[in-house]
């Protein structure tokens, strides 16, 4: 790991998510009686309860409404959601002043060309393997895994390893 980047992890106190493609494989699947239905991944959600355990704060601003997702913040604790909005720096205005922190502690995760404005503006940016070819030219991290399949776990992981040594 290139010691730029490094450098960018040590600063992290709030790990900001976009929700599909990111900590889902993207896909939108509806029921027989018209519900949404998400598949989330178990290792990205325990990575989220060990970023609660360091003290690390986790946001989640999505473009889209939907009852699964604040489900799914509510099972992970997660208290910064914003629904529904495609400019996604005002929500994460409000998370950093919140919790009094600004943008060079904030890593955003995204996957598609509106998540760009927030990713250009954040410390660390950073993109699941599956993510636009035109957003991964930009963040500063491109994982390994894709969206909905570790790559969230993947970047948590390196946060906690720079700033707890954790293996």
């Amino acid at each position: 790991m290139k010691k730029k980047i490094k450098e960018k992890l040590k600063k992290i106190k709030m790990l900001i998510l976009d929700v599909d493609g990111v900590l889902t494989d993207g896909s939108i699947v509806y029921s027989s009686g018209g519900e949404e239905v998400k598949t989330f991944n178990v290792h990205d959600g325990y990575g989220i309860e060990k970023l609660h355990h360091e003290g690390i704060k986790v946001g989640i601003i999505t473009g889209r409404n939907s009852a699964i997702v604040e489900k799914r913040a509510k099972d992970l604790k997660i208290e910064d959601l914003a629904q529904g909005t495609i400019d996604k720096i005002p929500p994460a205005e409000a998370f950093a002043k919140k919790h009094k922190i600004t943008f060079e502690n904030i890593a955003f995760m995204g996957d598609d060309l509106f998540d760009i404005p927030l990713l250009q503006k954040v410390g660390l940016s950073a993109a699941p393997k599956n993510a636009r070819k035109e957003v991964k030219r930009i963040v500063d991290i491109v994982t390994k895994h894709e969206g909905g399949k570790g790559a969230v776990r993947e970047l948590i992981d390196m946060i906690l390893d720079v700033q707890f040594t954790f293996k």
